[in-house]
């Protein structure tokens, strides 16, 4: 990703650039010219040529307090291209003088060559990077893979996740290919995911760590929100500036869903949401298998088919003694609903798991399973997000069970309670909060 934030950052201070020093040549400090002299023959042509880099050199005080100043330098630098940059532009930097400052000075005077008003133009800001591009030490096996992020709106034009992975709107990440940029349906901007790694030593590779995030990625968003997220079926990836090539991640083709929209107030709480969930999430064991079966249910398009997945999710973490015990719908209803409700919560649980049968024998549709599949969904992610949040431990059935002996327990004693036992309200998922 380094090349394309250099690019970026190259492009904002440019811009502010050419602002400052228009407004310098403005305000009487001319742009000077010297003369040179062409063509052939007894006549020559006599020509004047505007001296770009003097004038800004002259005014590298101003350029330097600009706003963008210092992302272009801290991005140049980083490269470690600087000096063959200056050396392919024929410049040598004086001496105890940034080279740095000397490479963006350069760079500004061929963004503005064939300009002595100092417009900025950005077929000659294409013409400069591209010189720049050729000479710069990046490493070209950074891996970059775009996908198609359904379900998900961003309002600012970037969000940075961390860990190599960036959401951005289609509309102003120029460097995606269009296919993935616009929506076939509607020609409206879509939200993609953009995930860069650099090759490492001894791993899987650069595709697997990004089918890997990619996939985390998607987890963590579920567990954020109620939403249907999804990828679409093909990515773009490339390496370093390498043509795009597709990718098949075999997800939606494309969907169309109320769409969660992340303005800029939200996007470091859900930055902090996701970095806790991948820190924390099981990678073994029943809840890391619970977790796997909620993404499939997740992904199915019918309710029948994602019963099934959210039952099996659900008894594998509060049945243990099999779905013939029938104590799953009790223990989820103790860890989700309040007293005064776990008996109508259990009584709709059950009639869900019931719904089972019919489903698998393709009988009719119920007119509640939706409703129901809605329901366990919702339990089930709060389950799966407060264990990832850290505000659960595994032993899910051992809590449950103590909720429901607390509630027999009150149900045994007399209606105005036991002096030297003071009643102790029972506690349910809610109760533990979802702070992170």
């Amino acid at each position: 990703m380094a090349l394309r934030q250099l690019r970026s950052a190259l492009h904002a201070f440019t811009r502010e650039a050419a602002w400052q020093l228009a407004s310098n040549a403005g305000e009487g400090d001319d742009l000077p010219f010297e003369v040179i002299e062409s063509g052939r023959g007894v006549s020559p042509l006599y020509c004047y040529r505007p001296l770009t880099s003097d004038f800004i050199d002259a005014h590298g005080s101003a350029l330097s307090q600009l706003p963008g100043y210092l992302p272009a330098a801290h991005a140049l630098a980083a490269t470690g291209g600087v000096d063959d940059y200056l050396a392919a532009q024929g410049v040598a930097p004086e001496a105890g003088r940034d080279g740095t400052e000397a490479a963006l000075h350069c760079f500004l005077a061929r963004a503005f060559s064939e300009s002595i008003d100092f417009v900025f133009d950005e077929r000659l800001f294409d013409r400069a990077w591209l010189e720049l591009e050729q000479t710069l030490d990046v490493e070209q096996g950074e891996q970059t893979t775009v996908a198609v992020l359904y379900g998900l709106e961003i309002a600012s034009p970037e969000v940075p996740l961390g860990d190599g992975l960036m959401l951005a709107r289609g509309d102003d990440f120029e460097e995606a290919p269009d296919a993935a940029r616009w929506s076939r349906l509607d020609g409206a901007p879509q939200t993609l995911v953009v995930a860069s790694f650099d090759p490492v030593p001894g791993d899987a590779g650069a595709i697997h760590r990004t089918r890997t995030a990619l996939r985390r990625l998607l987890t963590g968003l579920r567990l954020y929100d109620d939403g249907r997220f999804a990828f679409g079926s093909l990515a773009w990836t490339r390496v370093g500036v390498a043509p795009w090539q597709p990718l098949a991640l075999g997800g939606a083709q494309d969907q169309v869903a109320a769409a969660l929209l992340i303005e800029p107030a939200q996007e470091d709480e859900l930055r902090a949401f996701l970095s806790l969930v991948g820190r924390r999430s099981p990678q073994e064991g029943t809840m890391a298998w619970a977790l796997r079966r909620f993404d499939m249910a997740s992904e199915r398009l019918l309710p029948g088919e994602e019963l099934t997945d959210l039952l099996l999710a659900l008894r594998a973490l509060l049945e243990p003694e099999g779905p013939a015990s029938g104590r799953m719908a009790g223990r989820l209803a103790a860890l989700c609903a309040e007293p005064d409700e776990r008996a109508a919560m259990t009584a709709r649980v059950a009639q869900a798991a019931a719904l089972e049968h019919a489903v698998i024998e393709g009988e009719p549709v119920d007119a509640q399973l939706e409703a129901r599949v809605a329901e366990l969904s919702s339990h089930l992610r709060s389950l799966l997000r407060d264990r990832c949040c850290g505000h659960l431990e595994d032993d899910l059935v051992g809590l449950a069970d103590a909720i429901l002996l607390e509630d027999a327990e009150g149900l045994r004693r007399p209606a105005h309670g036991d002096p030297g036992l003071p009643d102790e309200p029972s506690g349910s998922v809610e109760a533990f909060g979802s702070s992170y």
